[in-house]
């Protein structure tokens, strides 16, 4: 799944314990992972992230001492996921940890990336590309739990990159969603958000259809900055427990 290839994407700096454990603690206390899910073993998370194996056991033991993961004994034994505590959510969520200012500086960032991928899509995709494309966002609007939204969301961000037919945008779009993903996991708990942003989505392939590239990048990148000022809401309100022991709005 999507979420699930950003989440084990190689890392950058190969022997960094502490990307490791950003990335997978990311994807815990965002809900990319869920509760009492099996990571890979050492092996395969050495292989999948590029690193070596002691880093892997290292960063694994960082992950039990913040009560993130736990470790199961025998046949069926392994790593899982455990329910973040309320304390360690607050401490460690990454949208709390990342600054305002760097906030909207990354969006900016992811702006220009979907802005410029929307408008070359625009001008090189084929009816069949965007008949795909279309699919998936109504796999996006039939979603009705949170990492069903987040995880099919990023798959069409990323195929509107790859329509773009240029390799380097879809990788920096691939980058960008390692740290997107878990910033924007607990808006999908919103059904308010997520309609949102699912006429977003149709407003887009609306034009997308009709080839007026600037168009295509005016609502691309309204897309995503509309969808951080949720984020920068969103963060004003993560001072305060009942914040994270809410429950998903129901549609």
């Amino acid at each position: 799944m999507m979420a699930y290839s950003i989440v084990y994407a190689p890392l950058d700096q190969a022997t960094r314990t502490e990307q490791v454990v950003e990335r997978l603690s990311n994807a815990i206390i965002s809900g990319v992972l869920q509760t009492d899910e099996q990571l890979p073993n050492e092996n395969e998370l050495s292989r999948l992230l590029g690193v070596s194996p002691v880093t892997v056991r290292d960063a694994l033991n960082t992950l039990r001492t913040r009560q993130l993961i736990d470790t199961r004994r025998g046949r069926h034994g392994g790593s899982f996921v455990c329910q973040a505590p309320v304390e360690i959510m607050r401490k460690y969520h990454p949208l709390r940890l990342m600054a305002s200012g760097e906030l909207a500086d990354f969006s900016e960032f992811h702006c220009a990336v979907i802005g410029h991928s929307a408008r070359l899509a625009a001008q090189r995709s084929t009816p069949g590309e965007l008949e795909m494309l279309g699919q998936l966002i109504d796999s996006f609007a039939a979603a009705t739990q949170p990492d069903a939204r987040i995880q099919a969301d990023m798959r069409c961000l990323l195929t509107l990159a790859s329509q773009a037919q240029s390799a380097r945008l879809a990788n920096q779009e691939l980058e960008i969603q390692a740290e997107w993903t878990p910033l924007v996991a607990l808006l999908y708990r919103e059904a308010a958000v997520h309609s949102e942003v699912v006429t977003a989505w149709r407003s887009l392939l609306d034009v997308l259809h009709k080839a007026d590239d600037f168009a295509c990048y005016q609502l691309a990148q309204g897309m995503i900055a509309r969808i951080t000022d949720h984020l920068l809401e969103c963060k004003l309100r993560m001072d305060t427990d009942a914040f994270f022991l809410q429950k998903p709005a129901r549609e």
